[in-house]
């Protein structure tokens, strides 16, 4: 299984502004929005704030990697996001997160789903790929990283 699989170009977001933690889950959810318009990414949100408030997915390191699952997804989604700045995601180490993988799953995925959250949690661990993930120039740069892991 390759992570690459299960990201598209579009759902790259190498330069994010949000500033919250709300607001960062609604901007890497707005791509997803105009890749499949018939998803309804209000209820998206709301699935992943709610998944927030039974404990933060802000893993440590300046990762954050939040996650939920919908009735009506039919396939795995990874959106993927790069904050220069930094957001504060209520993280386990209390520092701000610059890394956002995010995974949506269709509510029947749980094996999948979890198995997918495992491979991003070991890529995420290599400190090389997390400092090549952070100095990626550009979307181009970004995205041959990512498409082969």
């Amino acid at each position: 299984m390759k992570l690459g699989d299960y990201l598209a170009k579009e759902l790259v977001l190498p330069e994010m502004l949000s500033e919250t933690k709300s607001d960062i889950l609604k901007e890497l959810i707005t791509p997803l929005g105009d890749k499949y318009p018939e998803m309804d990414t209000d209820l998206a949100v709301r699935v992943l704030l709610d998944r927030e408030k039974l404990g933060t997915t802000g893993i440590g390191d300046g990762i954050a990697i939040p996650h939920g699952k919908l009735e009506n997804l039919d396939k795995i989604v990874v959106i993927v996001g790069r904050s220069l700045q930094g957001v504060e995601f209520d993280a386990l180490d209390h520092q701000p997160c610059s890394i956002f993988f995010l995974v949506l799953a269709p509510e029947q995925a749980a094996g999948m789903h979890l198995r997918i959250l495992a491979q991003i949690s070991r890529l995420l661990k290599d400190e090389t790929f997390r400092q090549s993930f952070l100095e990626a120039d550009s979307i181009d740069e970004l995205w041959g990283l990512l498409k082969g892991v």
